[in-house]
């Protein structure tokens, strides 16, 4: 009898032990499952994101030409850069370019967003009207954008001179030194605007009927209705906006390389076009790499002061 009881109580745990057993191997396969889902986009993204980022962190600190070997630079490119005149203005064109065009979209975007949540006639027509710069062709766009800012047949300049502008003091957009980046901007801005107000659309339908109302029962008008409730509701999305915004500022190219290719001059010559030309032009890849890893210090600097800043402002 005790033999028996020993034997039973030996099968009993063993079991017990079985469904344990089981479940571990089930949540080993969902495990694998789910790696296997993930594999091929992490993948994708080592090779061909994270593996480049590297190389172009290490070839910062050598000299290449794409065909010789590649020899040990050390600091020789960082030192470069406070006697590069290019690279000080692209600096301080970048900067430029995003103090005025984040904060030049960020109103644009919202002001309409708040117009077209309205019930307006033609509302849907609009929204699909402003959202369409932003996906139509970059080149199709720069294109018409040029033909309107042209100085000497452009539609706009003869509003201008309709309007009783001299023609000697009308605008030569982008073919003038001093007007040049504010076309650029100007082009960022109507290009983004579209994109940004289908955001401020998804928060602003999420901002509670009831606070509206209550406000209007208070005796609120429509601008202490938008400053007390509106602005408050979607501080979220502006921080957002307000991030992605100064990123893409940073980055900045495509505009510059269809509309002015960084001229007159230097005018509108910015970081990313800058390293395009050290890289793709001058064949110098070690410096190039050296001003993008300054450029990536500068919007992850830029970036950590933004979430700063909100969190203290919370």
């Amino acid at each position: 009898m005790t033999m028996s009881s020993s034997t039973d109580f030996e099968s009993a745990v063993a079991h017990a032990d079985r469904p344990l057993l089981t479940k571990r191997q089930r949540q080993r396969r969902s495990t694998l499952v789910a790696l296997s889902f993930i594999a091929p986009n992490f993948l994708g993204f080592l090779i061909f994101t994270l593996g480049p980022v590297c190389f172009a962190f290490a070839l910062a600190f050598t000299h290449w030409d794409g065909s010789n070997p590649i020899t040990f630079a050390g600091l020789d490119n960082f030192w470069e850069l406070f006697e590069d005149k290019a690279f000080q203005a692209a600096l301080w064109n970048t900067i430029v370019y995003t103090v005025f065009s984040v904060p030049l979209t960020l109103a644009a975007a919202l002001g309409v967003a708040v117009l077209l949540n309205e019930k307006i006639v033609g509302r849907d027509f609009f929204r699909t009207a402003m959202f369409f710069p932003y996906v139509a062709s970059l080149v199709a766009v720069a294109v018409v954008w040029n033909m309107l800012f042209n100085p000497a047949m452009g539609p706009v300049n003869m509003v201008l001179y309709t309007l009783g502008i001299d023609p000697q003091q009308l605008p030569g957009w982008a073919a003038d030194r001093h007007w040049a980046m504010a076309t650029v901007i100007l082009f960022g801005v109507w290009k983004d605007l579209g994109y940004f107000m289908v955001i401020y659309l998804a928060g602003l339908q999420g901002i509670p009927r009831e606070l509206y109302e209550a406000a209007e029962i208070d005796g609120a008008n429509a601008w202490q209705k938008f400053w007390k409730i509106t602005v408050p509701q979607l501080a979220p999305t502006t921080f957002f906006v307000s991030v992605i915004l100064t990123i893409q500022s940073f980055k900045v190219f495509d505009q510059i390389f269809m509309i002015t290719q960084g001229g007159p001059g230097t005018s509108t010559l910015v970081l990313v076009y800058h390293i395009y030309n050290e890289a793709f032009i001058s064949w110098d890849l070690g410096y190039a790499s050296m001003v993008a890893m300054v450029l990536f210090l500068i919007v992850l600097i830029v970036t950590i002061v933004q979430f700063r800043v909100t969190r203290d402002i919370d």
